[in-house]
């Protein structure tokens, strides 16, 4: 697909109005403590894959009004001190799959903890947890449509709310630095760390690869591909319900979240995506309140850097995690 979005030079300088809600912060603050007052400490069962170098776990932990939500841990074997760890969250559609689908941050002698995403895990890896909560009236198709008519209700209040309990139940591990604690994902995944890391306490960086779920109004009006047209199709049979729609939108902006996260970021962005729209990327970027930088994929599409921005979160997680001063 060629380049559709803004000039590079315009998206470099891209900084909409942001839309949100008077009670953006008290709904979260609300909604944050309600399940941490709900908070047990994640179990863990050791588990083998015939992964020798590795120490594999399978996590349940407290999410969203406790609900219990699947995760793995995956350590280097024999680690000798407390670790630093990512934790991960997963693109549109995906579950957690299997420890030897996550071997990269291991590998680079970090603790990983990847969480899974709740009714999701059928489209491509496979997943084990269950959304809890009922559908709340009709849908499209898919997760972005559920519960829309009201924030309370909405699918990713739940997700969301899951990524900061995981981040809470991480700092549990007596395995990891809960001082060296990094949030991170690709798409969805991408969409999912910025709410973490804006909502967390105690998050050293964010890794947010190509992310969705950010400047929702622009998206679903410049492009037509799922997920953001699950979207676009709902207000074309709900027309009467356009304008609460993207209410509800509003709290779940990674525009908004953005705006509230200071920890270290490192974004991507590839201007021949067609699924997350460049000028989405950017407007989560430049609103984006702490340290950071962007690296730009000019002849990619929504698989983003690959290999070469591998290299770069690599680098960018060991110069949060281990030099001082940062």
């Amino acid at each position: 697909m060629p380049q559709y979005d803004l000039p590079l030079e315009q998206l470099r300088q891209y900084l909409p109005e942001r839309k949100e809600e008077p009670d953006f912060d008290d709904f979260w603050r609300q909604t944050i403590e309600e399940s941490l007052s709900r908070f047990e400490p994640p179990r863990l069962e050791k588990v083998d894959f015939g992964l020798d170098l590795l120490d594999t776990y399978d996590v349940t932990f407290s999410g969203y009004m406790g609900q219990k939500i699947k995760a793995w841990l995956i350590l280097p074997k024999n680690a000798r001190e407390k670790l630093p760890c990512v934790v991960e969250f997963i693109g549109y559609g995906g579950g957690r799959g299997y420890p030897y689908d996550w071997l990269l941050y291991a590998c680079a002698n970090f603790g990983h903890f990847v969480m899974d995403t709740r009714g999701q895990g059928s489209g491509w890896l496979k997943g084990d947890t269950p959304d809890y909560e009922p559908s709340y009236g009709p849908q499209y198709p898919g997760f972005m449509t559920r519960g829309i008519l009201d924030p309370k209700t909405y699918y990713y209040r739940r997700v969301f709310t899951d990524a900061v309990m995981a981040v809470e139940s991480v700092r549990h591990l007596e395995q990891i630095d809960a001082e060296r604690i990094a949030v991170g994902g690709m798409s969805q995944g991408g969409g999912i760390a910025l709410a973490a890391a804006a909502l967390s306490q105690g998050v050293k960086g964010l890794v947010c690869d190509v992310p969705f779920l950010c400047h929702f109004e622009r998206a679903v009006k410049l492009v037509d591909t799922t997920p953001y047209a699950e979207i676009s199709r709902y207000c074309k049979i709900h027309p009467d319900k356009t304008e609460t729609v993207f209410r509800t939108l509003s709290y779940f902006d990674g525009v908004n979240f953005a705006a509230r996260a200071k920890c270290p970021a490192l974004f991507s962005v590839a201007l021949m995506d067609d699924i997350c729209p460049p000028s989405t990327i950017f407007a989560a970027y430049n609103h984006y309140a702490g340290p950071k930088r962007i690296e730009i994929y000019p002849f990619a599409g929504h698989e983003g850097g690959g290999s070469h921005q591998t290299k770069k979160k690599i680098e960018f997680l060991k110069e949060i995690f281990y030099r001082k001063g940062v």
